[in-house]
């Protein structure tokens, strides 16, 4: 008789706390919002096929809600949130405070037979669970329109008469019902919705403090009450899951009923809301999961780990050949008494192109010209002039030589080097760019003239256009030939 003092103290098991019931009503009300977003995520890449279904948003969540909130009263007795939490809807019996707690507990079976809802309590709770918050929604919608724009402009001492709100001499049956429809907004409304508010707010009060069954004004109007899933609802379910009606030994199996049966749609369809249930939780981890994901330091270091070993330590060159000591090519000899060289070395100099201004210090950027495209060299590294090796492409879209553009960026490369320096070899290389020097100096600049201050070396920039390379040798990438 371990029944006894539980009887005695009035202690119902299977009466969920207050808390309960408001995480399960917070979990339903997340769910409108949450799949409105992913459906407007996912309209901007399919607006074809999905941007009816957003603009009809509200509609077509009501109607599969009714279909899957259907499917769950009649076979686990609760909604889709409520079963998540372990809970059913029951009805009340007309007893005597409507308990009967030793029935409960010597023949659970029977009792929960008798209290399953039936076909027009099930009707009924779909009305509170999906017609009264379609309804609420549309409402809102409504009132932030077209009364609560007039509600801040009275408020904030605006106008209180709007000539569009009235009627016209002869209105159409669609214009009385927008006004009266606008008219139950501006005035009725507000007093509904507070009512609304409070009554729920009443009934939850009563609900924690033991002075109702009913945790809700709707329950109480339709007679149904929440109650915790008993050890019989649970084998219910469990037989609903897993068992499946057997043949006896003998008997011939209906057409259809093999592997093609499966896929019938009569099949299909319980199949697919059942896995609802374990999507709801999987979401839940997943959401969870992602929130610790981008909140905690965790991705950022193990991004950086896999970056480093990925990364390939700065390559080692034997050092490179500037343009005044690179032999030239057999078919780039001319006769230095031929009347072309006589004319090439009587030519004015050729044309310096302006270097790019740094937009912070106002210096100008040290940059190298591109080879000419219909020449021999257009196929080479624009850094070295020596053709490419390991080619690597700057965000800027220009390819170089993998040694070359990573000790550029760096600021280390010989070509920098020299040029701030004022080196011979930099020289050379500072008339192809243009110093901005005139004259003969400008050929032959004099040694040790160093730039510092002058002059920006080009560090973290691109060699060419002298745009800067966000996240330096990290923003390289490889070109595959």
């Amino acid at each position: 008789m371990e029944y006894l003092p539980s009887l005695q103290q009035e202690f119902d098991e299977l009466k969920p706390s207050l808390f309960e019931l408001l995480a399960e009503q917070q979990l339903s009300d997340l769910l409108p919002p949450s799949i409105r977003y992913i459906l407007a995520v996912a309209t901007h890449r399919h607006p074809r096929y999905l941007l009816r279904v957003l603009n009809s948003y509200d509609e077509v969540y009501a109607l599969l809600s009714l279909i899957v909130e259907r499917y769950y009263l009649r076979n686990f007795g609760g909604s889709f949130t409520e079963n998540f939490y372990s809970l059913k809807r029951e009805r009340v019996l007309l007893t005597k405070n409507g308990e009967i707690p030793r029935a409960q507990l010597g023949a659970p079976g029977p009792v929960r037979d008798s209290l399953k809802l039936r076909t027009a309590d099930v009707w009924k709770n779909l009305l509170i669970m999906v017609g009264i918050p379609y309804l609420k929604r549309k409402l809102d919608e409504g009132y932030d329109i077209h009364a609560a724009p007039q509600a801040s402009l009275i408020m904030s001492g605006g106008p209180r008469y709007n000539p569009s709100d009235d009627l016209p001499p002869h209105p159409t049956v669609r214009q009385r019902l927008m006004h009266a429809y606008k008219w139950f907004l501006r005035n009725v409304y507000p007093s509904v919705n507070a009512a609304y508010y409070f009554s729920i707010l009443a009934f939850n009060l009563a609900y924690l403090f033991d002075n109702t069954k009913y945790s809700s004004p709707f329950l109480w109007l339709i007679g149904t009450r929440i109650r915790r899933l008993s050890s019989a609802d649970h084998h219910a379910i469990a037989k609903i899951l897993d068992g499946k009606p057997q043949n006896p030994r003998g008997a011939r199996a209906r057409p259809g009923s093999g592997l093609l049966g499966l896929l019938s749609p009569q099949n299909t369809y319980p199949q697919l809301l059942t896995s609802l249930r374990y999507f709801l939780p999987a979401s839940i981890f997943a959401l969870k999961f992602l929130e610790w994901w981008h909140a905690s330091d965790f991705s950022r270091q193990l991004a950086r780990k896999a970056t480093d070993t990925l990364d390939i330590p700065a390559p080692i060159t034997k050092g490179m050949i500037p343009p005044s000591e690179r032999k030239p090519k057999p078919s780039q000899k001319q006769d230095p008494q031929s009347p072309k060289s006589a004319l090439k070395s009587s030519s004015s100099p050729r044309k310096r192109i302006q270097p790019p201004i740094s937009a912070s210090s106002y210096l100008p950027i040290f940059t190298v010209p591109l080879p000419p495209p219909d020449s021999d060299a257009a196929s080479s590294c624009p850094v070295c002039l020596n053709p490419l090796t390991n080619p690597t492409a700057c965000q800027t879209g220009y390819v170089y030589c993998y040694v070359c553009i990573f000790h550029w960026l760096n600021g280390d490369h010989q070509r920098q080097i020299d040029f701030m320096n004022g080196d011979s070899a930099g020289a050379a290389w500072q008339d192809d760019s243009g110093d901005g020097e005139e004259g003969d100096e400008a050929k032959t600049p004099k040694q040790g003239k160093n730039r510092e201050g002058k002059w920006e070396s080009g560090k973290g920039r691109c060699p060419v256009t002298g745009r800067r390379v966000l996240g330096g040798t990290e923003g390289l990438r490889r070109v595959l030939i």
